[in-house]
């Protein structure tokens, strides 16, 4: 992996800049700091003003985990081409939810629900179950996953302290981009994300600069940022490098 903001990868950001690029995020980890509990999640005001200034000159997208509706609301305003929810599964606000996800939740509630500090987030497409505030973490999540592959028509995709369920048949973050790819008319693609549930995106074909927050071995993405908060500083490079006045 090499590291982005570095003088060597440069010359990546200004083919990016002078390209019909998008450009993709995930939210939580990514735009957002990692909080204890979902809820407290935000954009900051820096990261959000860059965030505006960054979507009115190249077409933006957001991928989260999160359901849609939710993620539009912690976006602050801020418009962006595309905000898609639930991994990849709900690029609109119009589908039904899937009657399977529901029965998910009532094996959860009735089997693990009641362990201290575990939290299970609807979201409608899917199920996020955080055991990030549990006393035995370890334990915790050998005991869900257990459960959770005796679940009918589920994907788990992990994360940071959270085990996700997911339609198996639902687009995942990487069929989502590669859509937005083709809608959009982009030539290249830069995707930002930080955890396992990115992975999808990271291993697309064709022209794209996947970026992991935080260096790991065992990764499809090929850049790295050392923390979340150098987010702001890709973001302005981006902003200046297509500001100027040879850019396109």
């Amino acid at each position: 992996m090499r590291y982005l903001l570095s003088g060597a990868c440069r010359p990546v950001l200004e083919q990016l800049a002078r390209e019909r690029t998008l450009c993709a995020f995930d939210f939580d980890g990514t735009l957002s700091p990692i909080v204890d509990r979902p809820t407290d999640a935000g954009i900051g005001e820096r990261t959000r003003d860059l965030l505006e200034r960054l979507a009115k000159l190249y077409p933006c997208v957001i991928v989260s985990g999160r359901a849609r509706a939710d993620l539009v609301g912690r976006l602050a305003g801020v418009r962006v081409c595309r905000a898609i929810g639930n991994h990849g599964a709900e690029p609109e606000a119009t589908a039904a939810r899937p009657a399977v996800v529901a029965e998910w939740k009532a094996v959860l509630d009735r089997e693990v629900a009641g362990i201290p500090g575990l939290l299970v987030e609807d979201k409608g497409f899917s199920l996020a179950v955080h055991y990030r505030l549990c006393a035995r973490r370890a334990e915790v999540r050998k005991r869900v996953l257990a459960l959770a592959q005796k679940l009918p028509d589920v994907r788990i995709v992990g994360g940071k302290f959270v085990i996700n369920l997911v339609l198996d048949r639902s687009h995942n973050k990487g069929q989502a981009l590669a859509a937005e790819r083709a809608r959009l008319g982009c030539d290249w693609i830069l995707f930002v994300g930080d955890d396992d549930n990115d992975e999808d995106a990271f291993a697309l074909g064709g022209n794209i600069v996947p970026v992991r927050i935080g260096r790991k071995r065992h990764s499809h993405a090929r850049y790295y940022l050392r923390t979340q908060e150098e987010m702001d500083a890709l973001l302005e490079i981006l902003v200046r490098l297509r500001s100027s006045p040879q850019s396109p």
